[in-house]
């Protein structure tokens, strides 16, 4: 029983710290990132798409992007969705494929994105710390209907705190790798 409790905090921590760098890696840093375009939707054949499933998405250099449709007539399309997205991207095509240049972020623009990065990593340490909240519950709820002792409850919350420690601590790291990342020109 305690085992497993003590699996899924785990597991529950680990996933937040997953979805922590997740929502990290679509800030972009002024260098193309395919996942940039995560959250763009064209509206495709009657329903809407995510532009990755109407064609293929590259990174073929530090500060560009290119959209190749597998259906050419969805250029002007894709285009329009883009600018209207308003991710900063100005594209053009040949016909045939689309570029996106990712622009060069300025000083104040690095800054903000520091700070949204921040926001999102102490949204994460929340998480862990509501999961943590949620768990000792349970372990306090089982102590109470007598069926670990008073021992054991400290021993777990000592377990659970140190499993709070160890990932509010890769989120830390993380923030500290994306801050570095932001800030480098």
């Amino acid at each position: 029983m305690l085992n497993t409790i003590l699996k899924e905090t785990e597991d529950k921590m680990s996933k937040s710290v997953e979805n922590t760098k997740e929502r990290f890696s679509h800030t972009r840093a002024g260098r193309a990132n395919v996942s940039m375009l995560d959250g763009v939707t064209i509206e495709a054949y009657g329903a809407p798409t995510p532009l990755n499933q109407v064609g293929t998405i590259s990174a073929p250099e530090a500060r560009l992007l290119v959209i190749d449709p597998w259906d050419k007539s969805l250029i002007k399309v894709i285009e329009k969705t883009i600018l209207q997205a308003n991710l900063g991207f100005n594209p053009s095509n040949d016909g045939k494929v689309i570029r996106l240049l990712v622009p060069e972020l300025t000083e104040d623009r690095r800054k903000e994105y520091v700070k949204m990065v921040k926001k999102e990593a102490e949204e994460g340490k929340i998480a862990i710390r509501n999961i943590r909240k949620d768990v000792n519950n349970k372990l306090r709820k089982l102590e109470k209907d007598s069926e670990i002792t008073e021992d054991e409850l400290k021993t777990n919350e000592e377990k659970v705190q140190k499993t709070t420690d160890k990932y509010i601590a890769a989120i830390d790291t993380a923030l500290a790798a994306k801050e570095k990342e932001l800030l480098t020109v």
